[in-house]
């Protein structure tokens, strides 16, 4: 049995530029960690989150705006599977994260 997979042009350009800004924001942190001594855990969790925030509320403006009839369907879709690429690693990094903790917990002091 073959299991067949649809990959938008959309959600690949989308992946492809959030990777040119991961890279670009890794580039601006290396600059600012050597400056002030390293950015913290806390601090690039609070931007992640934020920054899935802001994808999660742009998906659903381009819903309202397809309700509404101002934008195509393909529009639509293709910001609804950008936001599940995002919540897809958001629950993965939360995943992990909870498994380090686990972890950190289990050793003996």
């Amino acid at each position: 049995m073959t299991e067949t997979t649809l990959l938008s042009t959309g959600a690949i350009r989308g992946a492809y530029r959030s990777s040119q800004d991961l890279r670009a924001d890794s580039a601006e942190t290396a600059g600012d960690a050597a400056q002030a001594g390293g950015a913290s855990f806390s601090e690039m969790l609070r931007e992640a989150s934020v920054n899935a925030l802001h994808e999660a509320r742009a998906a659903d403006a381009m819903v309202q705006a397809g309700l509404q009839g101002e934008v195509n369907t393909q529009q639509v879709v293709q910001a609804a599977l950008e936001l599940e690429s995002t919540v897809k690693l958001a629950v993965s990094v939360r995943d992990k994260f909870v498994a380090a903790y686990q972890e950190v917990m289990r050793m003996p002091i």
